[in-house]
């Protein structure tokens, strides 16, 4: 008997933070006035995706002291966008990235209950940790936690805000008028939580939400990121979108839900992923070409150098040769802020496998860094993407993408009107939403049924 098809889930990740847009492209438009929000989200919708996505910039990055400024650099609030986009969407998931070591549970509970309240059941949140001290300058208690009490601190929050999202069973709210009586419980809200973390006690103000809790969202993929995932998440982010290596991934934290008491489809896995389409496969290859060298410029690719190499590389051809110095090593870096100074642990060696690489490909400074960067995950015409990422989600390499483009607002609005037709076709990709909340986007369930099958079993 064959195995029947997964249903593919489909989001959008509204670009920015980063250096996949390319904001030079004479189509790319604001990455802060409201109506590129607003056109991005209305296409997500158009095209049933479950949900779209916003990451969270806590500071500008920096470069030898300088900020960074040949990528999108910041954002605004995630909380004031998403609370907007639920103005002018009515059925798309709104997803956003809060910090758990800068903030504190009853402060971010109560915005997420709002705004699951304001968009009638479609608040989600992806719940991370801080990295770095840099960006913990901007905060009173600093960024100076080691990794693993960081993740304490992340579980300790979780479960403080679901304490906190609980207070309210949902039954508390009367307001009978004949009689004047508004609660049948006075008492609603009220909450007591001590721990390593947190020591809190009092009424929470926001009763109980459509969802009850927002879908909750996790990003980290080292190993106690994975299990963090496993024991509370609703979904997990993955960078690996890659056939082997996302099967890998797929197997590894779906293999950790059973100690949790947990079942597979409790925790949905949905790497992040960019396209570029094209008429025909050629076509579309060429294009993705030309996009690799629009997001590394010249000047970019000696940015993205100083990663590996800690030290000014400006007088440097980007058309040239690797520079013949090594890396310097140690605890101050030139780029601070940025994600990629975790990827290199041991620069000596990366600088030794890119010079072989650039020499035995015969690269500059600029084809090394494109080469190596990042790539597109999906290339093609709409057929072929259409085919690859059902193929993907149908061996288990993730439960479905979360959407890059490289062009902002407008990057979304071909594979809507081109892939999921297609998927929508091969009966794995809805034509209509069939619920009104995130959780039935996902195919999950709400936090009362899942307390229900416990106390039955």
């Amino acid at each position: 008997m064959s195995k029947p098809l997964k249903q593919i889930h489909l989001a959008a990740h509204f670009p920015g933070v980063n250096n996949t847009t390319v904001w030079s492209d004479p189509a790319a438009g604001s990455h802060i006035e409201f109506s590129s929000f607003a056109h991005f989200a209305k296409t997500a919708e158009r095209a049933r995706f479950d949900f779209l996505f916003l990451a969270e910039g806590l500071r500008l990055r920096e470069q030898g002291g300088k900020i960074y400024d040949l990528d999108v650099v910041g954002r605004p609030d995630t909380f004031t966008v998403l609370a907007a986009l639920a103005a002018v969407t009515e059925h798309l998931g709104l997803t956003g990235t809060i910090n758990s070591t800068f903030n504190e549970p009853y402060e971010v509970a109560r915005q997420f209950a709002s705004l699951d309240h304001l968009s009638g059941g479609r608040a989600a949140w992806n719940v991370v940790t801080s990295w770095d001290a840099f960006t913990g300058e901007n905060f009173r208690r600093g960024g100076f936690l080691p990794q693993d009490e960081r993740y304490s601190r992340a579980k300790e929050f979780l479960a403080t805000a679901n304490e906190l999202f609980d207070s309210w069973h949902g039954d508390e709210i009367l307001a009978d008028q004949a009689t004047g009586a508004f609660l049948s419980d006075a008492r609603a809200g009220s909450f007591v939580h001590k721990g390593a973390q947190f020591d809190i006690h009092g009424q929470f103000n926001v009763p109980r939400s459509p969802q009850g809790r927002p879908v909750i969202f996790q990003a980290g993929e080292s190993d106690e990121g994975r299990e963090f995932a496993a024991s509370g998440a609703d979904a997990i982010f993955s960078r690996y979108a890659t056939l082997d290596a996302g099967q890998a991934f797929y197997t590894d934290v779906k293999s950790r839900l059973a100690k949790y008491g947990r079942r597979p489809d409790e925790l949905l896995i949905l790497p992040a992923a960019s396209f570029v389409l094209g008429d025909t496969d050629a076509e579309a290859q060429e294009i993705a070409h030309q996009v690799r060298r629009q997001q590394v410029s010249g000047a970019t690719a000696l940015k993205h150098l100083e990663f590996v190499w800690n030290r000014d590389l400006s007088s440097y051809d980007p058309e040239g040769p690797l520079p013949d110095v090594d890396p310097l090593v140690g605890e101050e870096h030139i780029s601070r802020g940025r994600a990629q100074v975790r990827m290199y642990r041991d620069p000596i060696a990366i600088a030794r496998e890119w010079r072989e690489l650039a020499e035995a490909n015969k690269w500059s400074i600029r084809d090394l860094v494109i080469n190596t960067g990042n790539r597109q995950t999906f290339v093609g015409s709409p057929a072929t993407v259409a085919r690859t990422i059902n193929d993907f989600v149908q061996a288990d390499v993730s439960d479905g993408f979360i959407l890059v483009p490289h062009i902002t607002p407008g990057g979304l609005d071909a594979f809507a009107d081109t892939v999921v037709p297609l998927l929508q076709e091969q009966g794995v990709f809805r034509t209509e939403y069939e619920g009104t909340t995130l959780r039935d986007h996902l195919g999950l369930a709400h936090p009362d049924e899942k307390r229900s099958e416990r106390v039955a079993s």
